[in-house]
């Protein structure tokens, strides 16, 4: 007698249990995938301007991006914009702008051979001396041929924007020759002047350079507000340049500080250029010009002016008299690498006639420089 099979057993049923079984599997994968590519609730998706900066480098770990991000992020919570109030809005002179694209830093300038075998105070003095009393010369090709050409400023000075005809009180110079770019960002109203100083009362330059048409913004801790728009084009900050940013942990003790690197000031106010720069710094010039020259944010400076001090090292300048000298001397010659040209040198015969203390080649203690960036446009 033939048996016959009940209906939904047998071989047929096999295929139906696999195709479920899998399914199951596929759905389970798709589950944990899913929750592994997700991160905590409100993480990456707050509101308020992209930041693109502070993406990580291609192929890194999703884990070390958010890690640069927090880390940038709670930085920004300690040292708030333009070291005061974090209540009061930021005036329109400060807008944070993006980070600036640099090369990478280095860690310490190349110091020049010593001037002499002896390497004497002597030398050094002489040599230094000498370079900051002579204008330099700028190397042009023309037709195949080198030829050197005096840096002659046929326009220099401040008196002529002036709007009052007063003397300028100290040698603040500028070169406003056509083929340096400043006379036509100062007639273009797209000058902007940076002047960093400790405690100085004398604002002549500064106020002159406004009245001509500059966008000028003076740095100095002793000003009352964190920012001040004294007048048109004028603005005072409460900030105090330096050679370094604070560390995080000292910036979170004193959220209020204001102390910062040049460069990270011109990240803050979104500033990438800075016609002329000003400094008057009491001995602190020759660490901020290192910093400078290291992060190298004097390609986005067209003039500068300094008032150097020569009647001790100065900040955090150590080493032998000798030694100084030629770390100074160094400095200066950095410049030339970057294109700066001394085109106006002045001696303060109105400060101790010393250098480093002592009475050396009727130096001064006191002088002011002004180079120009022969490269900038």
């Amino acid at each position: 007698m033939a048996t016959v099979k009940p209906p939904g057993r047998g071989c047929g049923a096999l295929p139906r249990w696999l195709l479920g079984a899998a399914l199951l599997l596929g759905l389970r994968l798709c589950m944990e995938l899913r929750h592994a590519g997700s991160g905590p609730p409100g993480r990456g998706d707050s509101p308020g301007p992209p930041r693109t900066h502070l993406l990580s480098a291609p192929g890194s770990p999703r884990g070390a991006r958010r890690r640069q991000v927090t880390y940038v992020r709670s930085g920004r919570r300690v040292l708030p914009r333009g070291g005061g109030s974090t209540t009061s809005p930021e005036p329109s002179c400060c807008a944070q702008g993006g980070l600036l694209r640099r090369k990478g830093s280095r860690w310490h300038i190349e110091l020049q051979p010593w001037a002499g075998p002896s390497r004497s105070l002597d030398e050094e003095a002489s040599r230094f001396l000498s370079y900051i009393s002579t204008t330099q010369v700028e190397f042009q090709a023309k037709i195949g041929l080198g030829i050197m050409s005096k840096i002659a400023c046929d326009h220099m000075g401040t008196d002529s924007l002036a709007t009052d005809s007063s003397p300028a009180p100290k040698p603040w110079l500028v070169c406003l020759d056509d083929r340096f770019g400043l006379a036509h960002q100062i007639r273009s109203k797209r000058c902007r002047l940076y002047s960093l100083g400790l405690g100085s009362d004398d604002t002549h330059f500064e106020v002159s350079m406004a009245n001509g048409g500059c966008e000028v913004h003076r740095f100095d801790p002793s000003v009352k507000s964190a920012h001040v728009l004294e007048r048109q084009g004028l603005w005072h900050h409460r900030l105090s340049i330096d050679w370094r940013d604070p560390h995080p942990a000292v910036a979170a003790q004193k959220p209020h500080g204001n102390t910062r690197k040049l460069g990270s000031i011109l990240n803050e106010f979104g500033h990438h250029k800075i016609d002329v720069l000003k400094a008057d710094l009491e001995s602190a010039e020759w660490k901020v010009l290192e910093n400078l020259i290291l992060e190298d944010v004097l390609e986005q400076i067209g003039q500068l002016v300094f008032e150097i001090h020569l009647h001790w090292p100065g900040f955090e300048v150590s080493g032998s008299e000798s030694g100084v000298v030629r770390f100074w001397y160094s400095l200066l010659k950095e410049l030339e690498r970057k294109h700066f040209r001394l085109f106006h040198t002045y001696k303060d015969l109105t400060k101790p006639q010393l250098f480093l203390k002592k009475d050396l080649f009727n130096a001064s203690s006191c002088y002011t420089l002004s180079w120009v960036n022969t490269k900038w446009r």
